[in-house]
């Protein structure tokens, strides 16, 4: 490992973990203040929910709910990270907003969405998708091992299967997981010789 590369797993390990460090802090406000931060979910088709878009993805229904997404969180976002810290933001920011629209435009009536599973969804999109945008082989045979590893989980994931689950969320994380690639692609050398494999 090059001294890049190691000061940019550092990064992308202290971010990430920073990341999961504040959902944890929050779960603890939360219970401490009776579940006051729960309304911070996304109530589907109402217009003064649409300000709880990106600050769903932060909240959890208790710590059985959080502790089911840390491990993958970090796993994932570490991962996605390791290609920079600002792309990662750009790219978490891009998931994070079209999960949260796909729950508020399709979620059922009375529902309360919350919770860092779209984002998840979105990251295991990212990561499969950027190696086939950004042309590089690394990123491919990361992508192809996050699949074998939790491909099946993510596909079930995404079918209406459980009501008490977002399906909806993980299903519109994944597409702005794939949306985040394509729009924080790394910028192309201008030139006469064709894309290559890196």
């Amino acid at each position: 490992m090059t001294d890049g590369s190691g000061a940019k797993a550092m990064a992308a390990g202290k971010l990430i973990v920073g990341w999961v460090a504040l959902l944890w802090v929050l779960e603890v406000v939360d219970q401490a203040s009776g579940n006051a931060l729960d309304t911070f979910g996304v109530q589907p088709r109402r217009v003064d929910e649409l300000v709880d878009v990106i600050p769903s993805s932060f909240m959890h229904f208790g710590f059985e709910h959080l502790m089911a997404n840390t491990l993958p969180l970090l796993i994932l976002g570490f991962l996605a990270a390791l290609r920079g810290t600002g792309r990662f933001l750009a790219t978490a920011l891009i998931i994070i907003v079209t999960s949260g629209l796909g729950v508020w435009l399709t979620a059922p009536e009375s529902s309360n969405t919350a919770g860092a599973s779209g984002l998840i969804f979105g990251l295991f999109g990212y990561l499969l998708a950027r190696g086939f945008v950004d042309r590089r082989i690394t990123d491919l045979a990361v992508g192809t091992v996050v699949a074998v590893l939790y491909g099946s989980t993510f596909f079930w994931g995404v079918l209406p299967s459980d009501s008490g689950i977002s399906w909806q969320g993980h299903l519109f994380g994944l597409i702005g997981g794939v949306l985040a690639a394509r729009l924080t692609a790394e910028p192309r050398a201008i030139g006469g010789g064709k894309p290559a494999w890196h």
